[in-house]
């Protein structure tokens, strides 16, 4: 036990100074009010109050939302028949697949982001593609599409990876035992299949949604100035404004939007666990065993 400790003093020494500490530095900064470049210790609220009474600021928070949610939309909808496909693939196969879908993500964000750019600008490579298929010149760049388009690139393999990881996780005897008792390969899927990948679901939900809400590089990027979220609103406060106060209230915000998000997550998870001790429950009333 005492050794136990011993190793667990580094971790916690790492995860005041790098996690704890600046977050109560944010917190502080927030509460607190600046003068002549001078922290004043006076208590006040009135950085909150400036956000939650300013039309445009919720309307960013209100789009920024809704950008993530899309994105944690499309990402489920495409990603889990991909993870469908790996998990019911040779194990060569599913080691190919699931290389070709890491690699990118051994790059740099940024780059693979600038990289989309060249792609999706006036005379790029997909503009050129869709002239040839009769759309004519449409606009790429600086449209919500091309943001949406940006994030999906970027977080969908945290999809497809956690659903895949639940798929092969999954007893394939309870997929025989359900062909067995007479069900057909579409109730095997809804009462087995689904209900047993939920949990790689829900937290590939998690995995894409928080990141997207809060992203700042991407919508910069590729949405220009006609897509500002709530993450460039932060970074806007700290580099370009200098309001260090009014930006750590706005990422207190968003902390505590994050921390309601991952309650209903965790919500969510609990409730698919009673999904999935009820999926050993096939057909015909039996139970798988």
């Amino acid at each position: 036990m005492k050794t136990f400790s011993r190793l667990s003093v580094p971790y916690l020494v790492w995860l005041f100074m790098m996690v704890l500490a600046p977050m109560l530095l944010i917190a502080f900064y927030a509460i607190t009010d600046s003068g002549n470049g001078i922290i004043n210790f006076t208590f006040t609220l009135k950085h909150f109050a400036k956000f939650f009474t300013d039309r445009d600021f919720l309307l960013i928070l209100w789009r920024s939302l809704v950008i993530a949610v899309k994105t944690t939309v499309i990402c489920t909808v495409i990603g889990y028949p991909v993870a469908y496909f790996i998990a019911g693939s040779s194990d060569k196969v599913r080691n190919a697949l699931i290389l070709a879908i890491t690699i990118p993500m051994w790059i740099n964000m940024l780059v693979r982001t600038y990289a989309w750019i060249g792609i999706l600008s006036d005379g790029g490579p997909l503009q050129r593609l869709l002239e040839m298929l009769g759309f004519g010149s449409p606009e790429l760049m600086y449209t919500e599409g091309a943001v949406l388009l940006g994030m999906v690139y970027n977080f969908i393999p945290f999809m497809i990876l956690q659903i895949n990881t639940s798929l092969c996780k999954m007893d394939k005897s309870l997929i025989e035992a359900s062909a067995d008792l007479g069900a057909d390969k579409l109730q095997t899927f809804l009462r087995v299949v689904f209900p047993l990948s939920l949990p790689g679901v829900v937290s590939g939900i998690s995995l894409v949604f928080l990141p997207a809400v809060s992203s700042f590089f991407i919508p910069k990027l590729l949405g220009g100035g006609q897509f500002f979220l709530i993450g460039n609103v932060i970074e806007n406060q700290f580099i370009t404004v200098g309001e260090w106060n009014f930006g750590s209230a706005i990422s207190m915000i968003m902390a505590a939007v994050m921390m309601c998000s991952m309650y209903l997550v965790r919500r969510l998870d609990l409730k698919t666990e009673g999904k999935v001790s009820k999926a050993r429950t096939l057909p015909g009333g039996r139970l798988a065993s």
